[in-house]
């Protein structure tokens, strides 16, 4: 098949993007909550740099294209739709300034013939909040971008599929205007291998990923706190080879400690400054 995910580390074989448009590289920062490092020059060379890395580890590259209707955060493609092996789920971002950033996954899904498995309506749900243990198994995280009766038709969409849906409440943190996701907690490195935040991380998923027999890395607080969270965003492109950002030298150094290659890229003014790590400037549409 064309399309099919139901895996974090299964090696990533295409990946659709949304290159940095006028809407990202003029954003208002207030109204986006981006910080001062935003630099629109810094931004495209990160995302150069970011790519050139995918394509050496083997993906295939499709781009959404057309007017991103002004969503400056559309280059962030994870969180609008989520691709299962039965097809996509299409996202009700809870962002209220990303509202629509669906419908241009949906155009891009209908340009290739992937089929629409169900769409979040009438909800919140952003696919930042979803991760694949297994293949049975699609851990879903209740917070400010997805709420209850998100989680509720993602799960039912899954269920007739022999697909459970575990959820976790997520921590406030610092708030509900800030950026984060289940996949600000936990990024899965090799199969039974996970980068977490031990001290923001729910009991109850931490007690899951336990009794999987996960090898758990706690990840630096320092340093997840420093990079917004992001420290904890790392893309895994096959078993043990990942892609993070540069300058989080003691998460790094836990990674590969595990045995874990990491390719790094500098993205402060991509992903830093806009609230968005590797994994959240993909789409995953095909592992395997």
């Amino acid at each position: 098949m064309s399309y099919g995910v139901s895996s974090m580390t299964a090696p990533l074989k295409r990946v659709a993007l949304r290159a940095p448009s006028p809407s990202l590289l003029n954003a208002d920062l207030h109204k986006w909550h981006y910080s001062d490092l935003h630099d629109p020059d810094k931004i495209q060379e990160s995302y150069a740099q970011f790519t050139h890395i995918l394509q050496n580890a083997g993906c295939e590259l499709m781009y959404m294209t057309g007017d991103d209707n002004g969503i400056a955060d559309a280059v962030f493609t994870y969180d609008a739709s989520l691709i299962t092996p039965h097809g996509a789920i299409l996202m009700s971002p809870g962002k209220v300034q990303r509202t629509g950033e669906q419908d241009l996954h949906r155009a891009f899904y209908a340009t290739h013939q992937i089929p629409i498995l169900a769409e979040v309506t009438d909800a919140r749900a952003e696919a930042g909040d979803t991760l694949w243990l297994d293949d049975e198994t699609l851990l879903i995280g209740r917070g400010f971008r997805t709420n209850d009766a998100g989680v509720h038709q993602i799960a039912a969409a899954l269920k007739p599929h022999g697909i459970a849906c575990p959820t976790f409440d997520l921590p406030v943190y610092t708030g509900a205007a800030a950026c984060l996701h289940l996949m600000s907690l936990i990024s899965m490195l090799d199969t039974k291998t996970a980068l977490v935040c031990t001290e923001l991380l729910p009991v109850a998923l931490y007690e899951l990923l336990v009794e999987k027999g996960i090898t758990l890395i706690p990840a630096p607080f320092d340093e997840f706190q420093s990079t917004g969270t992001l420290s904890t965003n790392v893309l895994c492109t096959s078993p043990k080879n990942v892609i993070m950002l540069d300058g989080i030298p003691k998460t790094q150094a836990a990674i590969e400690a595990a045995g874990i290659t990491v390719t790094t890229f500098s993205a402060d003014a991509l992903c830093i400054a806009c609230e968005g790590g590797p994994t959240c400037l993909t789409r995953p549409i095909l592992r395997g």
